[in-house]
């Protein structure tokens, strides 16, 4: 008898214990690829978390960005994410076309951050300079159904043209479109990101480039939620000159399921921290707390509102 004693005392432990070892929150951050602007942004946010937030564990998780992102979101594979907002708007419609197989319901903005610009680049040698010279040349417009993709279908019908208009399409991440740039096996990419993204300067540091305008007119056919917008001059190698295009602003999303506290504790600390999102990428320094509550296609999580209205943006 006194040893099944010992041994349901010692089962209750275990069950009394429990709680307290589930009490760790876990923070899965769903970012781009590893050549992009989300990425290391992603990891500079995950630092922020895990070092301030007591008992969190936070993970960093690589992926093929908007549209992925949304869909883990949904399904509890995440708790805060990174989204295109042209994507956002198509993941709340459940607009099949886009990827999403239903309406994403669980989605809730954290907040506005930094616009995308679309960045058309081509090899000097490829001879395109404007859109209709994309006609009958290679072409890669990013990841199968990502927000990047989704940009180049909007962009292309906008100028009057298609994919069938190319010589070929590529459904590539940023980097391996850099790597068959520079081996002259594709003429042009098109690259949905921050200013100065990795995989462009790179590009421009090795080949002679030329920078593709989307002229505001062309914009203006889409509408919201892209802008007209300059690639300044010298943000890439070779690039003497501003370069009209388009930009769609980034969104922080999280999910209906993460507590309004940890929402609130993740929204303060992404704004609060802005020099740090600087110093991990040059988009760090377009993320602006006034901008944060506004235009989402999506609702603002109660615990992101908690934090706008401490600090007067919400009434």
């Amino acid at each position: 008898m006194n040893s099944k004693l010992v041994a349901a005392v010692a089962a209750l432990a275990v069950v009394l214990s429990a709680p307290a070892a589930r009490a760790q929150a876990f923070i899965n951050v769903l970012t781009g690829g590893t050549s992009g602007v989300y990425y290391p942004l992603g990891v500079a946010i995950g630092k922020i978390f895990s070092d301030n937030i007591p008992d969190v564990k936070t993970q960093v998780q690589a992926t093929k960005a908007s549209v992925e992102n949304l869909i883990l979101l949904q399904q509890g594979r995440g708790e805060i994410a990174f989204s295109l907002g042209d994507s956002l708007k198509a993941a709340w419609e459940g607009d099949e076309e886009a990827g999403f197989k239903s309406k994403l319901d669980k989605l809730r903005t954290i907040g506005a951050i930094y616009p995308n610009y679309i960045q058309i680049i081509a090899t000097a040698d490829s001879g395109i300079k404007t859109l209709a010279d994309l006609k009958g040349k290679s072409l890669s417009v990013g990841a199968p159904k990502s927000g990047t993709e989704l940009n180049s279908r909007a962009i292309l019908a906008a100028a009057g043209l298609s994919y069938k208009d190319m010589g070929k399409v590529e459904y590539l991440p940023f980097a391996e479109s850099v790597d068959l740039m520079k081996n002259r096996q594709l003429n042009a990419t098109l690259q949905s990101a921050g200013l100065g993204v990795a995989s462009l300067k790179d590009l421009s540091t090795s080949t002679e480039i030329s920078v593709v305008s989307v002229p505001k007119e062309v914009v203006d056919k889409i509408g919201a939620p892209f802008k007209s917008v300059i690639i300044p001059a010298n943000t890439y190698t070779g690039q003497d000159k501003d370069v009209p295009t388009a930009a769609v602003i980034n969104y922080l999303v999280t999910s209906s399921a993460v507590s309004d506290d940890l929402a609130y504790q993740m929204t303060k600390l992404i704004y609060e921290s802005l020099p740090d999102l600087a110093n991990a990428h040059a988009a760090g320094k377009e993320i602006k707390l006034e901008n944060a509550a506004t235009g989402s296609p999506v609702p603002l999580h109660p615990g992101a509102i908690r934090y706008y209205k401490e600090k007067g943006l919400i009434k």
